[in-house]
Formats: structure tokens, sequence, C-alpha cells
């Protein structure tokens, strides 16, 4: 790696300062990093209190179950309350709040959620349980799909007729060239999610440079990864040549994971999808081809995708999402909000940014 010697050495933030005084010492330098795993490890590390404080690292919609939309929690809710029916769901989709209920609330009234740890889990479910419907909650960004495809063809193969999938799978570059059109946001550089992108490659991030002119770089979850991937981009904005970064070498390449790609464009079409804080996104989000329409949940249940429902009443989680404000600029963070009693999404998740805030700000 280029940086690699340089970086192991404890002068790593003295660098980074010294990039920022080469661009300017009294400029405030705006990085959205595209990762809930980076918003927890800038905290968690102290990394906020290294850098210098004309570095703002900002959140974005790196957390696929704070966008998963409210409509989408109301429907998973109304079916789990029939009895023939049991919700397959990761962990921490149970917590976020619909209209009226949650998912934890309707596993303990009868016991027809469960949780699962991977999404064949769901599969053998269905295949243990004959008698019972069984819905698993297709939630997340590229770095889950490839599974959830392999379960779907492992559910087509085996022949089975008492499992559907709910997708609610997000694509991670739309969601970003979405806010690139949004003017309010002074970006200066994106810290591009490691996961997702070990799956879908450096490629897809072309257009960040390219189009908006703006740096970014791929990089892994270490606090010395982060710190890398931010001088990588100070590193482009000094010199006035953007271009996409790879920090996370061990891990990513330009192409991506090819076989895990052929398996997603084999089950999932590319849609427009609804994202919470956001509304419709074009091309945004994944859903199951026709030929596996048996397994399509909107298709098997009659389904009302459509909610009345906004975010609790001043819970600023769409604009956290949008990196338009921080966690701390919301009336209800750590005081009505905490992760013990979350009232928006953004506080429900391990990923999400609010959550972040509370668990290591301080």
């Amino acid at each position: 790696m280029k940086y690699v010697d340089e970086f192991r050495s404890p002068r790593l933030v003295e660098k980074i300062a010294a990039k920022i005084t080469a661009l300017n010492p009294g400029k405030n330098i705006n990085i959205m990093e595209v990762c809930g795993t980076h918003t927890h490890n800038f905290f968690r590390f102290g990394l906020n209190k290294l850098l210098p404080k004309n570095i703002r690292l900002i959140s974005g919609p790196g957390c696929p179950v704070c966008v998963s939309p409210q409509a989408y929690i109301d429907a998973a809710i109304e079916l789990a309350k029939n009895k023939n029916i049991i919700i397959a769901t990761f962990g921490d989709m149970l917590r976020i709040p619909g209209s009226a209920s949650s998912l934890e609330k309707e596993k303990a009234k009868s016991g027809n959620v469960v949780v699962v740890y991977s999404p064949l889990d769901a599969v053998r479910l269905a295949a243990a349980n004959p008698d019972k419907k069984i819905v698993f909650l297709a939630v997340g960004f590229e770095t889950t799909a490839p599974a959830i495809a392999l379960s779907v063809l492992a559910a087509k193969n085996g022949k089975l007729k008492n499992i559907s999938f709910f997708s609610a799978l997000k694509l991670i570059p739309a969601a970003i060239a979405y806010l690139l059109l949004d003017k309010r946001l002074k970006i200066d550089g994106f810290l591009c999610p490691g996961h997702v992108s070990a799956i879908i490659g450096t490629k897809d991030y072309a257009f960040i440079p390219k189009k908006y002119q703006i740096a970014c770089c791929v990089t892994g979850f270490e606090p010395v990864d982060i710190l890398e991937g931010v001088y990588m981009i100070l590193e482009q904005i000094v010199r006035h040549k953007p271009y996409v970064a790879n920090q996370y070498l061990r891990i990513v390449t330009k192409a991506g994971n090819t076989k895990a790609k052929k398996i997603m464009k084999r089950v999932f079409k590319i849609s427009d999808s609804n994202w919470r804080g956001f509304g419709i996104i074009a091309d945004s989000g994944l859903e199951l081809r026709k030929e596996f329409a048996s397994l399509n949940t909107a298709q098997v249940f009659p389904l009302r995708l459509k909610s009345k429902s906004k975010f609790a009443r001043l819970c600023r989680c769409a604009d956290i999402l949008k990196g338009l404000i921080s966690p701390t600029s919301c009336l209800l963070f750590a005081r009505r909000c905490r992760p013990d009693s979350p009232i928006g999404p953004c506080m429900v998740s391990s990923e999400g940014a609010c959550n972040a805030y509370y668990r290591f700000r301080n």
C-alpha cells in the first residue's frame, strides 16, 4: 500500500494537520462517511478528538435499518399479526417504531417474529414449519444482497412454497448521487463504505469525482484505516485532483466481487426505492425478478405500502440521514430519545448515527 509505512507512525495526525495547513488552516473540510460502522468507529476510538477541529465528519445514510421507510415497517408489523405467518428478521429491525406498534411488541404478543442471523436460517425455518408462511425481511445494502439472493435460489431449488422475501434492499451509489443534488450540503469528500465496496468494487463511484469534482476514498474500519482515508481525501483536495482512491486494497478491488454481483443480477433487478427521510430515489433498490414472483412477499400478500405516519414530532432523523444536521442538534437527542427508549430509527439501530453519537461522543 502506498502509504502503509507512513501511516503506521504516530505522526499520522500531524501529517493530516499539515495537509489542512497547506490547504487553508481556517477552512472547514466536510467529509461524509456513508457507513454506520465508520460513524461508530470514528467516535468509539476517539478520532474526533485527534483530528483538527476544522475537519468535520458528517454521517450519511449508511444505516440500512434507518432508511427503511415507515410504510415497510408498518406492513411487516401487519404481517406479524397474522397467526399463520412467521416473520424472520435480523435483530436490529425489532425495535423500530411503526405507526402504532413494533416487531418487538408483536413478538411479545404472539411469538410470530423470529430473529435470524442469516437469510438461509429463514429457508431452514420454512422447511421446518410447512404449516406456516415464512416472510423474511430482506433489509440491507449491497453487502447483504448476495446472501439473500442465494437464499432465494435455495428456496426455489428446494421447491418451498411457504416462504417469501420482503425486499427493502438499497443501493449506496444511487443514494450518494441523490445527496449530491442537494445544494444545502457542502461536501468536500466521501469516505465510501468498505463492506459495500467489497461487493461492488470502486468503479461505481467514478461519477463522484468525474461529474461533481469531489474527492472520495474507499476506506476500511480500523482507526488507522479511517485516518488514512481522511488523509487521502485531503491530498486530493490540496492537489485539486479528485479521483476514487482505494485505501482498503486488502479487501476491495476495482471490479468488486464478480461472483456475488452475478448472483445478485440473477435474482434481482434494479428498481426505484423509497428511502426513509429521502422519498423515492430512482434506480436505488433491488426487487425480485418476475421468475421469482412466487417468492416475492409483495406479490404473495396484499400489502398496503403507503403510510400516513411520519417521524415522531420533533424527531430530526430525516435531516440527520441527509447529513444536514448532527444528532446533537435534535431536541430529542439524549433527552427523550436514547438507545434504551428510541424514538427515531437513527437511535434504534447499532449502525445509526444517533446511537453512535450517544454511546461514544462524550
